[in-house]
């Protein structure tokens, strides 16, 4: 059998497990230790030293401290009430808009992702802050949960993203230039989902009244309170582009610093450091599993020589590389009906990337490809956050919103998604976008 018959016949069985709803890094694991077993000629030995290996090689690496401190910086922020003030901040300034608490609503979901790296943890936290402001001023259902659900997934596509981090270390590519060319196209999100609620208001005016004219001075005094919060940002994101720290340092500083804000301007005391601590061990135990599981099978699949063939087979055909890249990612959103965001970067990025890098893009050169690549897989591993059957943030919002059918709010995200493949095509066809940034700041 070739190397993709091989491969493709693991990835169905993989399937298989997931449709019988067994846990995505279990399921990883047991295929991947399964197909390196047969590839090495059922010999249990080479597969034990593969498993030692396999553990070692991934735990043992530094770059991988990252993850649980960008996921205690959320945990703070989440339990230290920075959410709300974050809303509040927003709110003050766009509130007297028409749809401007759904906009603000969407503004606060970028600044928290700023401090967060979790869609998830974006939507729920946002969620819980900004539905009662948004069914106190009468907004439609569909729009305050759709707007909600859409705004959380700028919980990844802001830096700091954990799934941006572990793309970096699977492909060995800079955190910090990952960091750097999401923020132009995260800035484009937020914006592009503020455009998608005024033309819905335009449309159907009655779904959002607007709000009352904050006074100034409660507007300084609402800056202000968030001025620590965008400081945090600020310091973490620079200090890792511009070479004072590096990632696992910066997230410490960061993880820190919102530590002592969530104590001093969130009123988290130990209930609430408790939970953070234990949220932070869990989400950190799961990704990891999840690390291990992926590094298993791509170890089985790089036995397989798949990812060498299919590189090979592709660069053959003389497809367009554009047709090519769309194709990659139009499997990323089918992807998305059935699997979470983490599970898809895990999954794929060691298949797709050698094809991609093997491709030439306006002759780029292999870092710009690389980086260019991990943003466009980001912003489309976030519509699976949101489109149906899956769409985790929807379910999440959902069910914060208890008297809104799951149908409106489904309907309610389908005008965010037409924002969301705007902005794709945009980066496809331009992808200075992201790395103008990464150019200007570090050459």
């Amino acid at each position: 059998m070739s190397g993709i018959a091989i491969g493709s016949s693991i990835f169905g069985m993989l399937m298989v497990l997931l449709a019988l709803r067994v846990p995505i890094g279990i399921a990883m694991f047991t295929m991947g230790a399964a197909g390196y077993w047969s590839l090495s000629g059922f010999e249990f030995d080479r597969l034990l030293d593969a498993l030692k290996t396999v553990a070692y090689a991934r735990l043992s690496n530094y770059d991988i401290a990252v993850i649980p401190l960008f996921l205690l910086m959320g945990q703070f922020a989440t339990h230290g009430g920075l959410s709300a003030a974050l809303f509040r901040f927003v709110a003050a300034f766009m509130g007297h808009l028409r749809g401007g608490i759904a906009m603000a609503a969407i503004g606060a979901c970028a600044g928290f992702g700023a401090i967060c790296g979790s869609s998830l943890a974006t939507a729920a936290t946002m969620g819980q802050v900004a539905l009662p402001e948004l069914k106190r001023f009468g907004y439609s259902g569909s729009l305050a949960t759709g707007a909600l659900a859409a705004g959380g997934t700028l919980g990844i596509m802001i830096p700091p993203s954990v799934p941006l981090v572990i793309y970096a270390i699977l492909t060995q590519e800079s955190i910090g230039k990952l960091f750097m060319a999401a923020v132009l196209p995260g800035i484009i999100a937020m914006i592009g989902y503020m455009l998608v609620v005024r033309v819905f208001v335009a449309l159907k005016p009655a779904s959002a009244p607007a709000g009352p004219v904050v006074p100034w001075p409660d507007r300084i005094k609402a800056l202000v309170q968030v001025l620590p919060v965008l400081l945090v940002f600020v310091v973490v994101i620079v200090g890792i582009y511009g070479g004072w720290a590096n990632p696992t340092e910066a997230a410490a500083i960061g993880a820190a610093a919102c530590g002592v804000l969530a104590v001093t301007q969130g009123g988290l005391r130990l209930p609430g450091l408790k939970a953070s601590m234990l949220g932070t061990a869990q989400a950190t135990a799961m990704i990891y599993l999840v690390l291990l599981g992926a590094d298993m099978l791509n170890t089985a699949l790089a036995l397989s020589q798949m990812p060498v063939e299919l590189a090979a087979w592709v660069q053959a055909s003389q497809l367009s590389p554009m047709l090519v890249m769309v194709a990659i990612l139009v499997i990323y959103i089918l992807l998305g009906c059935v699997m979470d965001s983490l599970a898809m970067i895990l999954l794929t990025i060691p298949i797709f990337y050698p094809v991609v890098m093997g491709l030439d893009f306006y002759g780029m050169n292999p870092t710009d490809k690389s980086v260019w690549f991990g943003i466009l897989a980001l912003m489309v591993v976030e519509i699976g956050l949101v489109h149906p059957p899956v769409g985790m943030n929807v379910y999440i919002i959902n069910r914060l919103a208890k008297d809104v059918p799951l149908t409106e709010t489904f309907k309610g995200v389908m005008p965010f998604l037409l924002s969301d493949l705007l902005r794709i095509v945009l980066l496809l066809a331009f992808p200075s976008i992201a790395l103008v940034l990464v150019h200007t700041f570090g050459g």
